[in-house]
């Protein structure tokens, strides 16, 4: 029998294996010595039969030796079937094992299973423990050979279950991959929109930064004018215009600057940090870059937003880009389900028919004596129907049709509230609209 080599290449599992069965084969050659090649000498082995303990190498040796020795002839040692883990540098193979021994011309079989465990030390695995047993049925006085049709088949079966967890495991580890990248499907989706309506909303600071410079260019052009007239009062009027204007330009700057961060913090991953928020500035936020996303697509979209945000609230602790995701999510969910607008246009008295967003925050109190915010998105779109309302949080669900949804939006959502200490609610009605509330602790 050759001895394995150093392993300086192959994977773990074939190494750890080839120790395994090199262990074995040893035995069944009974060459003691060399069984013990890959074994620690601190080795410990238990064994189901009387004084079948040992606590170190020679004490092992001592045992198979003594083993060996009942038989004047070599013995087979089949592995009936085998299976291996390996977690960093800890390994164990279980097995079981058949072995066949002549006596006066008759064959003798025996089962044992077995559980070796191996530790990788520097580069070469090494067996620190053996634990081995009699199978049930032995253990129980029957005999094995009117037993062995019933053993093989709880074998193959056994295998059968090993192979199909191995199995369901990878197609475990193949759904998870899938999940989280239609996840980050989904928030390039949100990006996306949300890109739209900042390239519009951005478009007004900027007209406002762009006309005062302007201005400012005028006006400094005939500053200089009456400066040279010695017309000093003229001159200090219209620095006064200046500085009016470079307030305003400031003022718009910032608005635009504020927009783009807003943007950068909803693209990025989420550092699960709180902070304080402003929850009327966010949902309002996001609640224009939502409607002008969507006029970006479609140009014939229009819908008359409500909005009523208690001023009361103050800074509330919150990963406001995870919120403001949710946010995003329930404002385009609400345009999406908003009706077409009657004939009369926008101009019709009756206008809650036509496409309307109602947004509100409140402070509220609770049982406990703390406090808690509340955000409201409604609708006034056809409502979700009874039947599957039940559904609506559920992951890859979805009212949309084929390729305009992925389903996730709302079961994101929802894991973000919870995940803030929070709730998510709705309540719809058939043709009358639906509306989302958020509730969480301040």
């Amino acid at each position: 029998m050759e001895e394995p080599n150093k392993y300086n290449t192959g994977e773990d599992e074939q190494q750890v294996l080839l120790i395994h069965d090199f262990f074995w084969k040893a035995l069944g050659d009974r060459d003691v010595e060399k069984r013990f090649l890959y074994c620690v000498d601190w080795i410990t082995f238990i064994g189901s039969g009387l004084n079948e303990k040992a606590a170190n190498k020679q004490e092992y040796i001592a045992i198979n030796k003594k083993g060996v020795e009942q038989y004047p002839e070599k013995f087979s040692i089949e592995t009936l079937w085998k299976r291996v883990s390996i977690t960093g540098d800890m390994a164990w193979v279980e097995s079981e094992l058949e072995w066949t021994v002549i006596i006066d011309e008759r064959a003798e079989k025996e089962m044992l299973r077995n559980t070796v465990l191996l530790k990788k030390i520097d580069t070469q695995w090494r067996i620190l423990h053996v634990h081995g047993s009699m199978p049930d049925y032995r253990l129980s006085g029957q005999n094995y050979m009117t037993n062995t049709v019933t053993s093989k088949r709880n074998i193959e079966l056994e295998q059968q279950v090993y192979n199909r967890t191995k199995e369901l495991n990878q197609a475990i580890e193949n759904l998870k991959s899938t999940q989280a990248q239609l996840i980050q499907s989904e928030k390039m989706a949100s990006l996306g929109e949300l890109t739209a309506g900042v390239a519009h909303e951005i478009q007004n600071p900027l007209n406002f930064v762009n006309n005062f410079s302007e201005v400012n260019t005028e006006l400094i052009e005939e500053m200089i004018a009456e400066l040279k007239t010695g017309n000093n009062g003229e001159a200090i009027l219209i620095a006064n215009d200046i500085a009016a204007n470079e307030q305003k330009i400031n003022l718009h700057g910032k608005r635009a600057d504020s927009i783009v961060k807003g943007m950068l913090q909803h693209s990025r991953s989420s550092n699960g940090i709180k902070e304080p928020t402003d929850i009327n500035a966010l949902a309002d936020e996001y609640l224009r870059l939502s409607y002008h996303g969507l006029r970006a697509k479609d140009k014939s979209f229009n819908a008359t937003l409500i909005t009523d945000y208690d001023e009361t609230i103050g800074k509330v602790s919150i990963v406001p880009q995870d919120i403001g995701r949710v946010l995003l999510n329930l404002f385009n969910n609400a345009f999406y389900a908003a009706p077409l607008p009657p004939e009369g246009g926008f101009s019709d008295p009756d206008y809650l028919h036509s496409p309307t967003v109602w947004v509100s925050t409140k402070r509220i109190g609770t049982p406990l004596g703390d406090g808690g915010v509340l955000i409201s998105v409604r609708d006034n779109g056809p409502g979700i129907p009874q039947k599957i309302v039940d559904k609506i949080f559920q992951p890859f669900f979805t009212t949309k049709p084929s390729g305009q949804g992925t389903g996730l939006g709302l079961s994101l959502s929802y894991d973000i509230v919870k995940a803030h200490g929070g709730e998510i609610k709705l309540v719809t009605k058939e043709n009358e609209g639906t509306t989302f509330t958020i509730v969480l602790p301040a």
